[in-house]
C-alpha cells in the first residue's frame, strides 16, 4: 500500500508505503532487483527476514548486508537489491530538505550510498522499529512512523527549504535550463549549486537528467499498460525518448543503461509491476 503522508509532514515526505508478501506467502525463487533511481532520499525499515543486502553492480555476487533500518540517499543510478525471501518493510520517500530536517545532515551527505540508520539515529533507530513492529496493523504502522518523525521535528530548529531552491525544483521539473534557474536564484552560480546539492543530494544538471529518465519510465508503462488494453503493437522507444525530451535514440538509449542497467527493451521486456522496481535473475 501506498499514500500521501500526514498533512504536517507533506514538505518533507512525498509517499509513505507499507509492503508485505504476496498472498500464499510462497518463497519465491532467488533473485534481484534493480532499483532505479528517482533523485530523491528513502527512509527504510525492514520488519521480518533477514537483514537487506545491496549489490553495488551487477557483477557483485557477495553484496553487502545493510541492517534492517536503512536511509538511503538520492542517487543517479540504480542499485540491486536482494530479494530471495518474501519480507514485510515500510519506508517513506523524503523530498528535498528532508535530510537536514529530519536527520541534520545536508542530502549531499548521503548521496549514493546507503547508510544504517543506527549511525544517523543512533539506538532510537532500533527503538523506533520496536514500536514499528508492535503496531497491529499495515495503517497502523504508517500511522505510528508518522507520529515518530513528526516527534523528531517537535522543538527542532526549523530546516525549511531555501525558497530559491524550491523555486528552481520547480522550474527544472517544468524544463527550464539549469542557467535560466540560476540566473533567476538570485545565488551565484557556485552558491546555488552549493544549495540545491544540499538540499536535493545532487546537482542540478544531473538531477534534471534523473527526472527526464523518471518522465520515460513513467512513459513506458502507461503505454504499455494502453496498448496491452488495445491489442495493440508492442510500443514505439523512439515515441518515448521524444516525449521524455530526449535529443534522439541513441542519446535515449545510452542514459537509460547508465541509470538502469539495462536497455530500454531489456526494461520494456522485463514489464514490471512497479516503474522502479525491475526483478532479475541472481547471479552467481
Amino acid at each position: 500500500m501506498q499514500r500521501p503522508p500526514h498533512p504536517q509532514l507533506a514538505g518533507l515526505i512525498k509517499t509513505a508505503w507499507f509492503s508485505a508478501p504476496a498472498p500464499g506467502g510462497c518463497a519465491r525463487a532467488p533473485a534481484r532487483e534493480h532499483v532505479m533511481p528517482t533523485g530523491l532520499m528513502h527512509l527504510v525499515f525492514r520488519l521480518d527476514g533477514p537483514a537487506v543486502r545491496i549489490f553495488k553492480d551487477a557483477a557483485d555476487t557477495t553484496g553487502a548486508q545493510l541492517g534492517h533500518a536503512l536511509v538511503g540517499g538520492a542517487r543517479a543510478g540504480f542499485y540491486a537489491k536482494d530479494m530471495a525471501e518474501p519480507v514485510h518493510a515500510i519506508g517513506m520517500q523524503l523530498l528535498p530538505g528532508a535530510a537536514q530536517a529530519l536527520l541534520g545532515l545536508p542530502a549531499d551527505e548521503l548521496a549514493g550510498r546507503h547508510v544504517r540508520l543506527e549511525d544517523v539515529w543512533g539506538s532510537s533507530a532500533g527503538l523506533m522499529r520496536e514500536q514499528l513492529l508492535a503496531a497491529p496493523t499495515p495503517e497502523g504502522k504508517l500511522l505510528t512512523f508518522e507520529a515518530l518523525l513528526l516527534r523528531r521535528l517537535a522543538g527542532a530548529s526549523a530546516h525549511a527549504l531555501n525558497p530559491a531552491i524550491k523555486r528552481a525544483l520547480s522550474q527544472l521539473d517544468a524544463g527550464m535550463r539549469v542557467e535560466e534557474a540560476v540566473a533567476r536564484s538570485g545565488y551565484s552560480h557556485r552558491q546555488f549549486i552549493r544549495l540545491f546539492s544540499q538540499a536535493v543530494g545532487l546537482p542540478p544538471k544531473l538531477y534534471g537528467r534523473v527526472q527526464r529518465f523518471q518522465k520515460a519510465l513513467g512513459l513506458m508503462q502507461a503505454m504499455q499498460v494502453t496498448q496491452a488494453a488495445r491489442g495493440g503493437a508492442p510500443l514505439s522507444l523512439a515515441l518515448v525518448a521524444m516525449e521524455a525530451g530526449y535529443s534522439d535514440q541513441p542519446h535515449f538509449n545510452r542514459e537509460f543503461r547508465e541509470f538502469s542497467g539495462m536497455t530500454p527493451e531489456q526494461y520494456r521486456l522485463a514489464g514490471p509491476a512497479a516503474a522502479n522496481h525491475v526483478p532479475v535473475p541472481a547471479r552467481t
